[in-house]
């Protein structure tokens, strides 16, 4: 178990050293999801969508980037998947609002 956490810590002291700005534009990534989680979560029934979309849309975009740069087809087939499923239904919120 000590031994897989060290290679974990290793794997991303490399990774931070590799691509330092990727690296960091990840983490705010991963911020920017939880917080959204968190915020859907929280105000259920009555979710704030509107902030939510655009917000949860670029933190996509952030992952689609890193994706990209790490050269993970399917990682970035995902994330530009998820980018035009919420692109689509923000714009259809925003219609209806």
């Amino acid at each position: 178990m000590i031994n897989a956490l060290r290679q974990i810590f290793e794997w991303i002291r490399e990774d931070h050293a590799t691509y330092p700005v990727r690296f960091y534009l990840e983490v705010t990534a991963w911020a920017v999801s939880i917080g959204c989680s968190l915020t859907m979560a929280l105000t259920v029934p009555n979710p704030p969508l509107a902030m939510l979309y655009p917000i949860w849309i670029g933190g996509c975009c952030i992952y689609a980037w890193a994706a990209w740069t790490r050269r993970s087809f399917g990682m970035l087939a995902n994330y530009c998947l998820l980018v035009t499923i919420d692109s689509v239904a923000l714009l259809r919120l925003w219609a209806h609002a």
